[in-house]
């Protein structure tokens, strides 16, 4: 592809393998189900719901040159992502997530996104080199940005005037990493997506409700944050003040990705001019969707 893409997706490319079983499961489970293996990580994710919805998203990662990784590029490249900006590691291979879910939500998950890590900045490149951007003439549309990136490389995203003119959205990998965003919660340019738990993390407390999270985080000196709380209440919040909205009641399906489709389709709605109220009814919408199984593939 070789026209400027719609929008940047930087953070993990991989393939997720998910096990899912209709009933509820618990530790030690041993339960009939399916495994299904389909691309997936953060960036990726976002990715595939921005190109659903009619944009050309460009991803930023890092890819082995084993089977794998070849076999992952050809199948994102059908579903409408520009590859050509992804780094190549020769000796790295394909980074892979696990995930196990039940009837009653997740249950375990293991994310193995050391291929990432190790390449560090190399996934930059294009944006120092002129091919996305320059010091000089950063980029200046949106990025999708994921938390599995290393604590010192959002740390230099932060402060990097490659970034000075984006348009950041910003989420964590989970909550197990969501501490990594600390250093872009005051960046001015700013919007952070995270769960009521990753909320809470971030403001080293516990909020009873998305809305309190958000005023939590805004207290905490961020620009622009919106806060899910699974099926429960979810809100937007800004300098203007804290909007809600509610989530369809849905039967749950899948679990994996959810968080993600949310912010792609938050991200196209304000892309294409949508109020704040409006841009986050089309976002849990389109969550709804995916968690009832809708669309799956």
């Amino acid at each position: 592809m070789s026209a400027t893409p719609d929008i940047l997706c930087i953070g993990s490319f991989l393939w997720d393998i998910i096990g899912r079983a209709p009933v509820h499961m618990h530790a030690g489970s041993d339960v009939p189900g399916r495994i299904t293996r389909l691309p997936g990580g953060v960036a990726m994710n976002i990715a595939m719901t921005l190109a659903r919805f009619g944009l050309r998203p460009a991803v930023l990662s890092t890819i082995g040159r084993d089977a794998e990784g070849a076999e992952l590029i050809t199948t994102c490249e059908r579903l409408g992502l520009d590859c050509e900006y992804l780094y190549r590691s020769d000796d790295l291979p394909t980074d892979r997530y696990m995930a196990v879910e039940g009837a009653n939500g997740l249950i375990a998950a293991i994310a193995d996104a050391h291929s990432l890590e190790a390449v560090g900045d190399k996934i930059l490149r294009p944006l120092a080199d002129g091919r996305l951007g320059s010091v000089a003439a950063p980029w200046r549309g949106p990025i999708a940005l994921d938390g599995n990136l290393t604590e010192a490389l959002l740390s230099e995203i932060a402060t990097s005037p490659l970034f000075a003119a984006a348009d950041l959205r910003v989420a964590p990998a989970s909550p197990g990493k969501a501490e990594r965003l600390l250093p872009l919660i005051s960046h001015p340019r700013v919007t952070l997506y995270v769960n009521l738990e990753e909320a809470g993390l971030l403001c080293q407390t516990s909020f009873a409700s998305a809305p309190q999270a958000a005023e939590g985080l805004l207290a905490r000196g961020a620009r622009r944050v919106l806060v899910t709380d699974g099926g429960k209440v979810a809100a937007d919040g800004a300098p203007e003040g804290i909007i809600e909205g509610c989530p369809a009641a849905v039967m749950v399906t899948r679990v994996t990705g959810a968080g993600d489709t949310f912010m792609a389709a938050h991200m196209v709605a304000e892309t294409r001019g949508a109020a704040r109220a409006d841009a986050l009814a089309a976002a849990l919408q389109a969550a709804a969707r995916y968690v009832s199984g809708e669309g799956a593939t």
